[in-house]
């Protein structure tokens, strides 16, 4: 109790004596098609009447809510991946601004220092040069969650009204198969606070404004995927 009241009252004294810069947050916005946040979610499913725990991979983009999720057994590179893959598929496009991602090890193989620099890892780094990502890395920790505090939210929003009670499934295929119709009943949602409306265009049909349009070669297979 003491180390807790010390961390959170240290900082304080420092500003208090003109030694630090005292923390302040600024309302994000977004642009159409410019940004998105990517996340994992456990899930618990009965898979072929087996209770299993599987990764939920979230993609979504930040000015609509638009969100695109795909569930694997792993929370490893090829899962994530394929995510990218089944939501630029179902986008009709690659975000045209950055795409805000935690440290996960998918990505990251080491965090430097107190900075936003990376070292990421070289399956990453050619997946991502090959789709045209611009990753933004959130800071380490719980400094980091309000970073992507949308996803974040996206992940227990869809979990409460798409996999409760657990859903009974006999293929991980069949499941997102599900996931994908729950995604286009999702199309006619309004966010709560906004005036607009969260629907997008149609899949397929969101190139402009919503997402820059990917680049001729990218039907090729990822990187190290063959």
């Amino acid at each position: 109790m003491v180390r807790a009241y010390v961390a959170g009252r240290k900082p304080e004294i420092w500003v208090e004596a003109g030694r630090g810069p005292p923390q302040v947050f600024i309302p994000q916005t977004h642009r159409p098609g410019q940004d998105a946040e990517v996340d994992f979610g456990d899930v618990y499913i009965d898979l072929a009447g087996v209770r299993t725990l599987c990764y939920m991979f979230v993609f979504r983009l930040s000015f609509s809510g638009k969100a695109v999720h795909r569930v694997s057994a792993s929370e490893g590179q090829e899962a994530f991946f394929e995510g990218h893959a089944h939501a630029f598929s179902v986008l009709g496009g690659v975000p045209a601004g950055k795409v805000r991602y935690d440290n996960l090890t998918s990505a990251v193989a080491r965090v430097l220092g107190f900075t936003r620099a990376r070292v990421e890892t070289d399956r990453w780094t050619a997946f991502r040069s090959w789709a045209g990502l611009d990753a933004f890395y959130c800071q380490p920790g719980l400094q980091g969650a309000h970073e992507k505090g949308g996803v974040e939210g996206e992940v227990g929003r869809f979990r409460r009204n798409h996999l409760v009670p657990v859903p009974q499934v006999s293929t991980i295929a069949g499941l997102n198969a599900l996931l994908d119709a729950w995604d286009q009943e999702d199309e006619g949602r309004r966010i709560a606070d906004r005036t607009r409306p969260r629907s997008t265009p149609p899949a397929g049909s969101c190139a402009c404004p919503p997402c820059a349009p990917s680049s001729p070669t990218s039907p090729r297979p990822p990187p190290g995927s063959r």
